[in-house]
């Protein structure tokens, strides 16, 4: 019996090419926030990644386009191995995209990242992609017995290591993070296409560059401020791929936000769990205090939280659509001790509810997506 000739991967259509003027991809990102029972106890970790797999079935049921789960190394994040979350949830769904948001890279290992990632792919039928990122937390430095003085070259070096072996050619490689090696293959390849690798960026013009020089599709995590405010970083990535003489690649975008039935039950459920997330972090990190007022603007149809009714998240997608052009919006629907519950109700109207509605402004007549939106 003859057997079919191999597909080639390089070959194979692009899962991450962009999607044009009338259309934008809707996903969902998680970290595994720890939420606490009613008494106050936190939840167990154990049952907080249970809970996960519930809310990546229901994102497939209601035919979202991917779902993330970022690599954390903290007490209050349930997800510290990302790719042994998606290999559970790629058994559990049937058309998802499965991917990171992000693996942190510098204190990885390039050649094994690839392979869980492959083996993933494998598992999932072709729906995996990983999202490359240095990371906003440093936990996993002393974790992995890494110093922080070397936060830059580690990237550089292991970003430029995994890109030779993402090829599926035997590597050549040296540098001075790790020993050199000479002609060596990685094992599993995958079947129909070269790993969708993706770049998340916080929002430094050298970090576009880089990811351009690689010809990465860009993903931009928007936590605060105006989204419109990263249109020029936009700009710099198209004409920089362009320079570098690379296809175009998706761009997306990544912000925190909360659908329910009304704008105020959407603001008056979130608020309590962002506010003590935000003043957490701003502790650690030396800002001052948060405020319903920061709050509030940032529901405003110009700021990077996507709270609220269907129809206001809706046009708010849109209209993140008309400025940005991007490909992608990935929406960050847990956020601190947001319950189980509410998470699950969002993720239903966000698929359900908003897709249809982002649809619509999008590819139908052509209505300013701020006419739907209120203050």
């Amino acid at each position: 019996m003859t057997r079919p000739p191999v597909p080639d991967p390089a070959s194979a259509p692009n899962p991450t090419a962009p999607v044009g003027q009338d259309r934008i991809l809707l996903g969902l990102n998680t970290f595994g926030d720890v939420g606490v029972f009613p008494d106050g106890h936190p939840v167990p970790h154990a049952q907080v990644l249970r809970q996960l797999l519930e809310q990546a079935e229901l994102a497939d049921q209601v035919g979202l386009h991917a779902f993330g789960v970022g690599e954390h190394h903290r007490r209050d994040f349930a997800v510290s191995a990302p790719e042994v979350f998606l290999a559970a949830a790629a058994a559990r769904t049937r058309n998802i995209r499965l991917g990171s948001a992000v693996t942190v890279l510098s204190s990885d290992d390039p050649i094994r990242v690839f392979q869980r990632f492959a083996t993933v792919d494998a598992l999932s039928n072709g729906r995996a992609e990983v999202m490359l990122g240095r990371g906003s937390f440093v936990e996993s430095f002393p974790l992995f017995g890494l110093d922080l003085a070397d936060y830059e070259v580690l990237f550089e070096e292991k970003l430029e290591l995994f890109d030779k072996v993402r090829t599926q050619k035997p590597v050549k490689w040296e540098g001075r993070t790790r020993p050199a090696i000479n002609g060596l293959s990685v094992y599993p390849p995958l079947e129909h296409h070269l790993l969708p690798a993706w770049i998340g960026v916080g929002g430094t013009p050298e970090s576009v560059l880089r990811c351009a020089e690689y010809g990465y599709p860009i993903i931009f995590a928007i936590i605060g401020g105006q989204p419109r405010s990263f249109a020029p970083l936009a700009g710099l990535y198209r004409e920089a791929m362009s320079k570098y003489d690379h296809p175009m690649q998706q761009m997306a975008t990544h912000s925190p936000g909360h659908v329910a039935a009304s704008d105020e039950e959407a603001r008056e459920g979130f608020f309590p769990h962002w506010i003590g997330q935000r003043n957490q972090l701003g502790a650690e990190r030396g800002w001052g205090p948060g405020s319903r007022a920061e709050f509030d603007y940032l529901c405003s149809p110009e700021g990077a939280l996507y709270v609220g009714s269907p129809e206001t998240v809706a046009a708010k997608i849109a209209l993140l659509k008309q400025n940005l052009g991007v490909d992608r919006f990935d929406l960050k629907y847990s956020n601190g001790t947001l319950p189980h519950a509410a998470m699950m109700r969002s993720i239903e109207l966000f698929g359900t509810e908003v897709a249809p509605r982002v649809d619509a402004l999008i590819a139908g007549p052509r209505t300013a997506p701020d006419q739907h939106l209120k203050e």
